[in-house]
């Protein structure tokens, strides 16, 4: 199955040109810039030049609402049919989850941390030639938003648990505080755990600073795996936002695994609806005493 961006552009367009290993991330083609559905612009990183980064532009006070609800897709019938998929990004705060769903829509990093109540993203792309428009939701991962956070767990298709592999208490959230309260609103929907920062697991600075302070080193990639066979997460991935390295592959995955769980829930639908009309009809040819 095959995903692209529903443009002209080939590969990404990071600082330094291509990266090795394209076409794309994973053998797919790399996207064109879309606009935020939130208020705040990409801002240029250390990672992208300011003339790639995406461009400010004025939104309505429909568009600024924070708790602005994703456009649901057409109906069957319509001239251009196109699936919705609903993907949450969940995580202690200051992980990243804004820095991914910035460098993956907007091609641009954001050069200063601004903590977030509750954003949304929309981004069209093709999967197979069929179109799909994937709504990407940003959520807080402070205390103080706890209960406005879990109004957007119902309807989730997939679930993104993101920790920073450079602190370790985030990778111990993923099982203490993430996974349950997913769970508690949402029982069914896949989930992929995915580790961020990836581009600090071997920067020296990182690692001085994890001496000094008396933690521990980064979550070694063996122990991720582990903890996502134990929770029965998808998949495991790592990508950094800064270099977008396994940045797509990590959206890739779940736009597939959204899928497939979309398809698996109609199936169970269809065959309810069709023990159901089995039963009246057996019901309707049958009189009983």
């Amino acid at each position: 199955m095959q995903i692209r961006w529903a443009g002209p552009d080939k590969y990404p367009r990071v600082a330094g040109g291509r990266p090795a290993g394209s076409p794309g991330f994973g053998g797919f083609s790399q996207r064109q810039p879309v606009e935020p559905a939130s208020p705040s612009a990409a801002e240029p990183g250390p990672g992208l030049s300011p003339e790639r980064a995406m461009p400010p532009r004025e939104l309505s006070e429909a568009e600024s609402s924070p708790l602005r609800a994703p456009t649901p897709p057409p109906r069957r019938g319509s001239a251009s049919p196109e699936l919705g998929i609903k993907c949450v990004l969940v995580g202690d705060g200051a992980v990243g989850k804004s820095s991914l769903i910035v460098s993956y829509t907007c091609n641009g990093y954001p050069a200063r941390y601004r903590p977030t109540a509750l954003d949304t993203f929309s981004v069209q792309v093709l999967v197979d030639g069929a179109p799909v428009r994937i709504e990407l939701w940003d959520t807080a991962g402070q205390e103080d938003f706890d209960r406005l956070r879990s109004l957007c767990y119902p309807d989730t298709d997939v679930f993104l648990a993101c920790f920073s592999v450079v602190q370790p208490s985030s990778f111990q959230n993923i099982t203490e505080k993430w996974l349950p309260e997913i769970r508690t609103h949402n029982p069914q929907a896949p989930v992929l755990l995915v580790g961020t920062q990836a581009d600090l697991r071997d920067d020296v600075n990182v690692l001085i600073q994890l001496d000094q302070g008396g933690r521990e080193g980064p979550v070694p990639q063996p122990q991720a795996q582990g903890l996502a066979e134990k929770i029965r997460a998808c998949c495991y991935l790592e990508c950094s936002a800064l270099t977008q390295k396994n940045l797509k592959e990590v959206f890739d995955s779940a736009i597939l695994s959204a899928i497939e769980h979309k398809a698996r829930l109609e199936k169970k639908l269809n065959a309810k609806g069709v023990r159901t009309l089995s039963r009246c009809r057996w019901k309707k040819f049958f009189c009983f005493v």
